[in-house]
């Protein structure tokens, strides 16, 4: 039996958001599972500051609904709104997880969404893990992933505690 899955990791925001897409192969050997991945594509959705919202929004659907269809993406999961001192940032990453979910719901996606703490202690053991501390410990789950953009990071960071959280399920 062989299963092949490809997971869309997303941290949200409006100004930059960040992605990673995540490829998971699993073959069933002789009375043993092996399960290997890989990161085929990961970056940052970037829009300009002074864009009215509705573009921004536009961009990011687009572009996330671009994402899925590229990789044939199977799953997604989300980065879970966490508290914000700033309401005004907070209303912002709110409106980009929401079009974010809708670009995954149209396009029949399943859909999973984790709280950034449970990500950060499943990632370096730490659920108040600095950004940096997430970069430096992504090589050690994924051989080869070097990774300086820190929204880009964190997707990965989200597509690899969806890998772990479901392996019960591949």
């Amino acid at each position: 039996m062989n299963n092949e899955r490809t997971i869309l990791g997303i941290d949200p925001g409006t100004g930059r958001c960040g992605f990673a897409v995540l490829g998971l192969k699993i073959e069933n050997c002789k009375l043993k599972i092996s399960k290997s991945y890989k990161l085929l594509d990961c970056g940052c959705i970037e829009t300009k500051a002074h864009t009215p919202l509705v573009e921004r929004l536009e961009l990011i659907y687009n572009k996330i609904s671009a994402l899925i269809k590229k990789h044939a993406v199977s799953e997604m999961a989300v980065e879970e709104l966490f508290f914000v001192k700033n309401i005004k940032t907070g209303m912002s990453v709110a409106h980009a997880r929401g079009v974010i979910l809708l670009a995954g719901k149209m396009n029949d996606i399943e859909i999973f969404e984790y709280k950034p703490n449970e990500i950060k202690l499943a990632i370096t053991g730490y659920g108040h893990a600095t950004k940096e501390q997430i970069i430096k410990m992504l090589p050690l789950h994924i051989k080869g992933c070097k990774l300086e953009q820190d929204d880009a990071a964190d997707a990965v960071a989200v597509a690899l505690h969806h890998v772990q959280i479901q392996k019960s399920k591949f």
